[in-house]
């Protein structure tokens, strides 16, 4: 399942993604980890929950090289149950005219590897139309 949050940039939702992995956390049997842009703010983040920071492997930079790290995250953890991506298009080169086949592309990992991905957009809810999100969970 793949789960949006959309909202414009100081909407508070890096806030809201906290809490939801902090809650969801309670619910996993397996892990989750928490991907961020950077180092700062991951004091909300629960300590049993892993952050990775994306300004640590800056070669990741389209989204081709986003999602084969997803892959590649899911080889070595099997476990791995809820992805939670903050900022996406903080991350890497990828913009607003990437998102759509990225989500269709996260859709399909969903499914093959049994992963709820949670992703936080810096977009108007209303610009998020198309055939890539259905099947989408709006969180707002």
């Amino acid at each position: 399942m793949v789960n949006l949050l959309a909202g414009p940039k100081g909407s508070g939702k890096t806030q809201k993604m906290m809490e939801l992995a902090n809650e969801q956390v309670k619910a996993c049997k397996g892990n989750l980890v928490f991907l961020k842009n950077s180092h700062r703010d991951t004091r909300g983040v629960g300590f049993d929950i892993r952050v990775v920071c994306m300004d640590d492997y800056p070669a990741i930079n389209n989204a081709d090289e986003y999602i084969g790290f997803l892959y590649g995250m899911y080889s070595s953890n099997l476990d791995l149950e809820c992805v939670f991506i903050d900022g996406l298009m903080k991350h890497t080169g990828i913009n607003l005219e990437d998102v759509p086949g990225f989500i269709t592309r996260l859709k399909q990992l969903s499914a093959e590897c049994g992963i709820d991905f949670y992703v936080s957009l810096s977009a108007e809810k209303d610009s998020l139309t198309g055939d890539a999100y259905e099947g989408c969970t709006f969180l707002n």
